[in-house]
């Protein structure tokens, strides 16, 4: 099998300031003069990794394990403190839907706005545009501001961005819970269509069934460190004893 993502001894540490500082003038002050001190914090330590071509990974844990702290290393967005990733192909990752898109400007600027975020062309952007639209059910309100969005209609747009492309790996970050029922079920077929096609997929979810549903592996993360890994029928028992 064609290995596509692989981690090696990977940790994560944020440095978290003990003490208040209410203005950068203050923080910048503070900085210089060493008068700054941290708590430590590991997200993640030590994570070993390899997920084939193919695989369909749901990585579960309770809330602060390091899962989205994990998916962001994978997908670029963070530079582990310590370890390497190693990556095949194009990744799409669907991460905090819409992240890039800006409030003051309408649906459709926003759509080339949020394309080249992603590192797409602006002729791309225009080829998939009314593609895009339909999709997101969006066409009556593509010319309103987003600021008069409602954070549903804002994750039906991201999430019809994101999926525009047909990546190598997929990276799901919980969104599939976004929008009503009607658009949920039709995202979930979309990824399935998407799935279809052999692509990787690293799944995070705290729903049981969509996991048991959409993936064949899992591993659970705890604190930060990865409590075990591999067929999606051995973990999932370990994780329902584990949230009792």
């Amino acid at each position: 099998m064609e290995e596509m993502i692989r981690l090696d001894h990977v940790g994560m540490r944020f440095n978290l300031s003990k003490e208040k500082v209410d203005s950068v003038k203050e923080y910048v002050i503070k900085l210089l003069k060493r008068d700054l001190h941290f708590d430590e914090f590991w997200a993640l330590k030590d994570i070993n990794l390899s997920i084939q071509k193919g695989d369909r990974v749901g990585i579960l844990g309770l809330n602060g394990a390091g899962k989205s702290t994990l998916m962001k290393i994978i997908a670029g967005v963070f530079r582990p403190t310590e370890g390497t990733v190693t990556k095949k192909g194009v990744i799409a990752p669907m991460i905090e839907l819409g992240a890039g898109f800006d409030k003051q400007y309408t649906g459709a600027e926003n759509i080339f706005l949020y394309g080249a975020v992603l590192g797409h062309t602006r002729a791309f952007m225009q080829e998939k545009f009314d593609e895009i639209v339909a999709f997101s059910e969006l066409k009556e309100f593509i010319d309103v501001p987003l600021k008069n969005y409602s954070s549903g209609m804002r994750a039906r747009l991201g999430f019809s961005i994101a999926t525009i492309v047909e990546p190598d790996i997929l990276i799901l970050d919980e969104v599939l819970s976004v929008g009503d029922a009607k658009f949920r079920k039709k995202s979930e077929k979309k990824i399935m269509d998407m799935m279809d096609k052999g692509i990787t997929v690293l799944f995070v979810s705290h729903n049981l069934d969509q996991v048991k549903r959409i993936c064949n592996k899992a591993m659970i993360l705890e604190k930060g460190c990865m409590k075990c890994y591999g067929d999606i029928e051995d973990v999932v028992p370990v994780y329902k004893e584990m949230i009792g």
